[in-house]
């Protein structure tokens, strides 16, 4: 069963701010909001562009950087959810937060595997 079964991609769903720049460049967060039960929550990602990498990719850094936040964005999503069990979906305009149900059911559980004896132990 898949982490995440919305009717658009999840970068639809993606709210963008930037910050007040500064010398050392621009920061940028992107947000997805999401219900969890009846509380509405969020997923954060934070990145900063340097002037200098603003500039690079022919002028197009800022679209570079972002782009590749919202990538490293949408893995962190995707292990977060397979670490916790859980899943994305819904149709509505903000993303409901569930149980991953049938990974429950078909996994074995993890701690089915025996520990074997030690005989030696090193200290170094």
């Amino acid at each position: 069963m898949p982490h995440i079964k919305l009717p658009r991609a999840l970068e639809d769903y993606f709210a963008f701010a930037e910050t007040e720049p500064t010398r050392n460049g621009r920061r940028f967060s992107i947000t997805l909001p999401y219900m969890d039960g009846e509380r509405l929550d969020r997923l954060q990602w934070w990145y900063h562009v340097s002037p200098a990498q603003e500039q690079m990719y022919e002028g197009t850094g800022l679209a570079f950087h972002r782009n590749r936040a919202i990538e490293r964005f949408c893995r962190h999503i995707e292990r977060w959810l397979e670490i916790t069990a859980q899943r994305f979906h819904g149709d509505d305009p903000i993303p409901r937060l569930g149980l991953q149900q049938a990974s429950l059911a078909t996994e074995p559980p993890a701690a089915s595997a025996e520990l074997q004896p030690v005989d030696k132990v090193a200290n170094g």
